[in-house]
Parts: C-alpha cells; sequence; structure tokens
C-alpha cells in the first residue's frame, strides 16, 4: 500500500470552498485528495455513502472520476448523481441520505476556474474544516483502505423536479417568463420546470458550454443581464429569471427590464412568506439595504443582519430557526418547506407563484419600495495579511470618534444620510465596500468618510468609478 501525501497550492482552500485556476493551481490530482481526506472525515465519523455532482465546466469530467477515485479509497459507497446544479446535489444528499456531498463547480467564476463544494452530514463544510483538509493531506492522515468503496449512479432530476414544484402556489395563471440559465449546469433543470409551469416560457443560453459563450454566468454584474433584459422587452415578458455557473444563486429583471437586487427580491420573498410564519427571523448580510431591515419588520418579521457567506448564513438560519434568508449575492435561502440551502431553481418557483398572485406587476411593487441610491460593491486591493488588520484600524478609530458602528462583519457605519460598510473578504485579496443615502449629495459625504478612513490606513485614494463595481 502506498503511503498517501499531497500539498495542495497555497491559493486553493478557502473560507468556503476550494477553489482554483485548472492547470495552474488545482490539478486532478488535487481532486483525488479531496476525496481521499473528505472521505476519511466521513468515515471517521460513521459515515458510509457520499453524493458526488458536477457542474458543466470543461474541468470537471476530468475531475470528477478523481474525487470519486479518492472517496473510494475511504471505502465509501459514491452516489453519482451526474451533471447537475448544486443545489440538486444538496437536495440528493437529504433525499438519500448521504452522509457527505461533493460538488464539483467553479461555481461563478471564469472558465478556466473549477472547485469543490461541500457538506458533512446535512450541514456546510467551510473554514476550519477546510484547513483541516490540508493539514490531512500533508500528513496523510487518513484512514487506511481496508475495502475499496463502491459507486453507482443515480438519477435524481424527475425527484428534485417533481419536488420543487409541489411548492409552486400560483395556481394556473399563466405568466410570460424569460429564464437565461447562462449555459451552466441549472440548464437541463431549467428547461425541465419551466415545462411543468403554467404559461409561456423561453429559455436563452440553455444548453451546457463549460465556454460559457454567451455572457459570463453571474447574474449580480448588470452587463451580464443584458441580453435577459432584452428577451423580457421583446417577448412582453412578467420577468426574467437568470442563473450562475452552478445555479445556487439568482438574478431577476421585472416586466420593465430593471434588475431586483438580492435585497429587494428577499423583500417579496418575506412579506409573502411572514404571512404564514408571522414574527419569522428573517436573515440578510451585512451588504444589505437599509430598506430591507425596514420592511422585513413592517411585514412582522425580526430582521436579522449577519455575516456575508452561504456557508455562515446557514449555520446561522439553523441556529436561530429562521424560515428565509438571503444575500446580496443572490443566494437565497428557504427553509420554510424546504431545507435551508441556497437553492436558485428553487426560490424561482417561489418567486413566480408570489408574482402569479399578485394583483399589480412586479415593476410597481418595485416602484414602491423606499427609494434610495447606493453604490454597487467596491472592491479595494489589499494584501492578504492587511486586509483584516485595516478593519480593525479603521474600527478603532470610529469608536474613538463615537460613531455609530453595527460590527457584526467589518464595520457597518450609520450616519444620518445613510450608512457606509468596509469588511474584508475571505476568499479574495481585497477590502469590499458599500455605501447607502437618500440622495446623491449625501451619498457623496458617505464615500468622502470612507475614502478618509482607507487612505489613514495607509490605502491609495480609493477609486469609486463604476469599472470598480463588481462581484
Amino acid at each position: 500500500m502506498s503511503v498517501f501525501h499531497h500539498e495542495f497550492h497555497g491559493t486553493v482552500l478557502r473560507e468556503y470552498d476550494i477553489r482554483g485556476i485548472i492547470g495552474e493551481t488545482l490539478q486532478p490530482e488535487d481532486a483525488f485528495a479531496i476525496g481521499r481526506c473528505f472521505g476519511s472525515i466521513v468515515t471517521r465519523k460513521g459515515g458510509t455513502k457520499v453524493a458526488v455532482g458536477y457542474d458543466g465546466r470543461l474541468s470537471s469530467p476530468d475531475l470528477e472520476p478523481q474525487l470519486v477515485a479518492g472517496l473510494r479509497a475511504c471505502g465509501l459507497e459514491v452516489l453519482r448523481i451526474g451533471l447537475v446544479a448544486t443545489p440538486m446535489l444538496y437536495f440528493a444528499s437529504h433525499a438519500l441520505a448521504a452522509d457527505g456531498a461533493v460538488m464539483v463547480t467553479g461555481s461563478h467564476n471564469p472558465p478556466n476556474y473549477n472547485g469543490f463544494k461541500m457538506m458533512l452530514g446535512q450541514k456546510p463544510f467551510y473554514g476550519p474544516q477546510i484547513q483541516e483538509i490540508g493539514r490531512m493531506a500533508r500528513d496523510g492522515d487518513v484512514v487506511p483502505v481496508a475495502t475499496e468503496g463502491t459507486d453507482r449512479p443515480v438519477e435524481i432530476m424527475a425527484d428534485y423536479v417533481a419536488r420543487v414544484m409541489q411548492d409552486y402556489d400560483g395556481g394556473t395563471r399563466p405568466l410570460k417568463v424569460v429564464w437565461d440559465p447562462g449555459n451552466g449546469s441549472g440548464c437541463e433543470v431549467t428547461k425541465a420546470l419551466a415545462g411543468k409551469l403554467p404559461g409561456e416560457h423561453t429559455v436563452i443560453n440553455g444548453d451546457v458550454d463549460g465556454t460559457f459563450p454567451n455572457h459570463h454566468p453571474d447574474p449580480t454584474v448588470a452587463k451580464n443581464l443584458e441580453q435577459l433584459i432584452a428577451e423580457v422587452a421583446r417577448t412582453r415578458a412578467d420577468l426574467g429569471i437568470a442563473f450562475d455557473g452552478d445555479a445556487d444563486r439568482i438574478g431577476v429583471v421585472d416586466n420593465e427590464g430593471h434588475i431586483l437586487f438580492g435585497d429587494q427580491l428577499l423583500i417579496i420573498l418575506a412579506r409573502d412568506v411572514l404571512k404564514s410564519k408571522p414574527g419569522g427571523t428573517i436573515i440578510a448580510d451585512v451588504k444589505a439595504s437599509q430598506v430591507l431591515f425596514d420592511e422585513v419588520q413592517k411585514a412582522g418579521g425580526t430582521p436579522l443582519m449577519w455575516k456575508t457567506g452561504h456557508s455562515l448564513i446557514k449555520t446561522k438560519m439553523a441556529e436561530t430557526g429562521s424560515p428565509l434568508a438571503g444575500e446580496m449575492s443572490g443566494h437565497i435561502f428557504f427553509a420554510d418547506k424546504w431545507y435551508g440551502f441556497d437553492d436558485a431553481p428553487y426560490s424561482a418557483i417561489r418567486l413566480l407563484g408570489i408574482v402569479a398572485r399578485m394583483q399589480e406587476r412586479l415593476s410597481e411593487v418595485r416602484a414602491a419600495l423606499p427609494q434610495v441610491i447606493n453604490t454597487p460593491e467596491l472592491r479595494f486591493d489589499c494584501a492578504e495579511d492587511r486586509k483584516f488588520q485595516v478593519v480593525q484600524e479603521v474600527k478603532q478609530r470610529l469608536a474613538a470618534s463615537g460613531a455609530r458602528v453595527q460590527d457584526v462583519d467589518g464595520v457597518r457605519v450609520l450616519t444620518d444620510d445613510g450608512w457606509w460598510l468596509l469588511r474584508a473578504s475571505n476568499t479574495q485579496a481585497v477590502l469590499v465596500a458599500r455605501c447607502e443615502a437618500s440622495s446623491e449629495a449625501g451619498l457623496d459625504r458617505l464615500k468622502a468618510l470612507l475614502a478618509e478612513q482607507l487612505i489613514a490606513s495607509g490605502l491609495p485614494v480609493p477609486d469609486f468609478s463604476a469599472e470598480n463595481a463588481g462581484h
């Protein structure tokens, strides 16, 4: 028996997942090592089976068999779900009572990236757990191979679609909907759901293509929604729905072609959920608009601001019994009737039910929300070993000045104009900022306060131009 040892590239073990550039920082042998180490964790906890899925990237079919081989080397039974959207793997993990699940996916990263998202039991696997995989690989700390495990294909699409459709509550009212799965791994499930819904459905970019020929699969960036907006206008649709590359994040445009951002979408979903769950805790990340927290309160809910990061939000939901949560980045989590994981196709079905039951158009609901002006997410380069320090320095200076600060994740500073936020990204060597005010003049004042703090910590004068915005 050969002794197992493996070193990962220093950049790939991230906070919420494992991610790298194929052929540069991520190789097929990394996939085997992940299977070998994660499989050892599952086995040591008494687990016997792990579900595995992969996305539509060109490199995914090379990584998946290596991952499976690593899991089998731990004596596990591997349930191979095939090419699916990430939420379908999460669903399979619940439906098949798997002891762990691993999705091979580069999410919304460029085509030359790939990576792995994991669940242990039915919980997110993240943070120190991911670092532990690195340590185990380095030390060769894995279970000895007693009996080689097995693997078998499992078809999950029909069960997933049937279960999602159970929660469609829009009756028989026909809607006109444009769908854009962005040539990602959500293509087949999008077509399957569109085929079951009443109304008229157009699917664009509906074939899986790991080169993403039409646009980058990230629905939080406005330019990636231009095609969808044009198609909504052409077909006079009620709304348009877009998914990211592995369909765990959603983007929505209304009948007038306006984008509904993650927090605006969450308001619409929360109002509906709170009818049956009065007083329910609705969680959103620190980047969300103050309007969201105010509207949740108005609708009889308990708003809770929490740290950015899908794993952190899922964990907080379980802890608080929250029926619904969301992030600005388009991760929406339903625990009301569903399993509490981020699932864009499921969120789309719940949204369509609400729109079908509305008297007014979606654009009218959006226009009736309190109007504020905000910057998109702003990103400033900051060395990995410095980014958390900068936030700490800013926090100390603000405390000394008596500012009103919420510090659940970085610093969110409240002023009479609105608020500004500065936090360290968990996944990149950047600081992330956002400002929101009720007027342009107020927004300028907030930007000036933010700039002042960045400069005080020795960063260059910040660039607030549109080019610096994005996710």
